[in-house]
C-alpha cells in the first residue's frame, strides 16, 4: 500500500473521529429538566424566564436564579423548572437560561 492510498484512507478515519469527540464543542443548545419527580407535576399556565452570560471566560453576568424567573414571569407558584443552556466555541460565548412553569 503506498503513501497516497494510506493518506486517502486515514483522512476520512480521523474526519470521522474528529466529529465524534468534538460533538457540541462549535454549537450546542440544550434544555433539560431539573425536576427530580415527574410523576405529578403541572407545567402551568405561565412561564419565565432569568438567564446568565459569559464571554470568554473571563466576565459573566445575569442572575438565572429560580426567583429571577419566577418574577419576570408573574409568577406566585413555581410547577416546574428547566435549564437551557447554549454555547458557542468551547464557551467563548454562554447563555444559561432557568425556565419556570407555574401560576
Amino acid at each position: 500500500m503506498n503513501a497516497k492510498t494510506r493518506a486517502s484512507k486515514a483522512l476520512p478515519a480521523a474526519a470521522l473521529a474528529a466529529a465524534i469527540l468534538l460533538a457540541g464543542c462549535l454549537y450546542s443548545n440544550v434544555t433539560a429538566p431539573l425536576t427530580t419527580d415527574m410523576n405529578r407535576t403541572g407545567v402551568g399556565k405561565k412561564e419565565g424566564r432569568a438567564s446568565a452570560y459569559s464571554v470568554l471566560w473571563l466576565v459573566s453576568w445575569g442572575d438565572a436564579g429560580a426567583a429571577a424567573a419566577a418574577r419576570n414571569g408573574g409568577l406566585t407558584t413555581i410547577n416546574h423548572m428547566d435549564l437551557q443552556i447554549r454555547n458557542v466555541l468551547f464557551g467563548l460565548y454562554t447563555k444559561e437560561t432557568t425556565i419556570v412553569y407555574g401560576d
